[in-house]
């Protein structure tokens, strides 16, 4: 894989492995996604299915430039890749409908040229002007949408009663319709998945049953075949992060809620104070209202007594 494994983007938490170290979870779908399209033959026949016009090209004339940063609050992408040194691709797999991923694509793009500028040490202070692939932006889009736009525009979705715009940016919706190519192979790959995880949960058994059933439809079947152990382990991998973020938010809560109480407590203790109050019908009523041992309660109650 080009990525440390992580978009259900429920799916865009950090999971946590320990206070120091924290990784970006990405979904099962795009787990795959990314391996799938991090082999040049694969991204090749992406390409194509783009601009089956262009048959010239060949895996040599393509280059991964995503952006992969492992750090929750750095930006990163789903696949970006250039064509020779005239056209930088530009692909999202998207599940959940949302106009933000124009806001994304922007940075995306923004990012991708400054990253072609630094690594060629390109002038753009310089008086003359400097030459740059043109971008194309896609999105594969495999959730439900009463509407199936052909393309999403920033100035349309953000900007729609302003007539001069000094920026826009448009991404191109991309439906996998085409079952015969990679990319509606893929979008059949992630709805078997869903059909699967909703009969047998996050388990091996969604995940063997969706390799199963994707191979007897010849649904990325080449890949599933040669990749099928890496590709279960890479999805047990993600369902045990989904269980440890759980877990983390769990103890989160539950601390959270811990201090709510003693800072109730705190505030109750201060008050019996003021008044004059009795220190055992503070203790009485922290174990009512908070059902706290008799020792628990005492021990608590004396800490902010004192």
């Amino acid at each position: 894989m080009n990525k440390e494994v992580q978009k259900e983007k429920t799916e865009e938490h950090p999971t946590v492995l320990d206070d120091n170290k924290v990784v970006v979870k990405r979904n099962i779908k795009d787990c795959v996604f990314t391996d799938l399209f991090s082999n040049k033959k694969y991204l090749l026949e992406l390409y194509l299915a783009l601009h089956p016009e262009d048959t010239g090209i060949t895996e040599d004339d393509l280059t991964d430039i995503t952006i992969e940063n492992v750090l929750v609050n750095d930006l990163y992408n789903d696949l970006g890749f250039r064509v020779g040194d005239r056209l930088i691709i530009l692909v999202e797999a998207q599940s959940t409908w949302s106009p933000n991923i124009l806001i994304r694509s922007l940075l995306y793009v923004a990012t991708t040229y400054q990253n072609y500028i630094n690594e060629r040490s390109l002038d753009v202070y310089s008086s003359t002007k400097i030459s740059i692939p043109k971008p194309e932006l896609y999105v594969i889009y495999t959730g439900e949408h009463k509407e199936r736009p052909k393309e999403m525009i920033l100035s349309e979705e953000f900007f729609p009663d302003m007539e001069d715009i000094s920026l826009d940016v448009k991404v191109k919706m991309i439906y996998g319709d085409n079952e015969d190519d990679i990319i509606g192979q893929y979008v059949i790959f992630t709805k078997v998945y869903d059909e699967q995880r909703k009969l047998y949960g996050r388990t091996r058994k969604a995940i063997e049953e969706t390799i199963r059933i994707c191979k007897e439809r010849n649904v990325l079947k080449e890949y599933l075949e040669s990749h099928e152990g890496e590709v279960v382990t890479m999805m047990m991998t993600l369902f045990d992060e989904e269980q440890i973020m759980k877990n983390h938010d769990a103890a989160i809560r539950r601390e959270e809620r811990e201090k709510a109480k003693e800072q109730a407590i705190a505030s109750l203790v201060g008050m019996c104070k003021k008044m004059n109050g009795s220190i055992l019908d503070v203790i009485e009523t922290v174990m009512a209202d908070y059902n706290y041992s008799e020792k628990d309660a005492t021990a608590i109650v004396y800490k902010y007594w004192n």
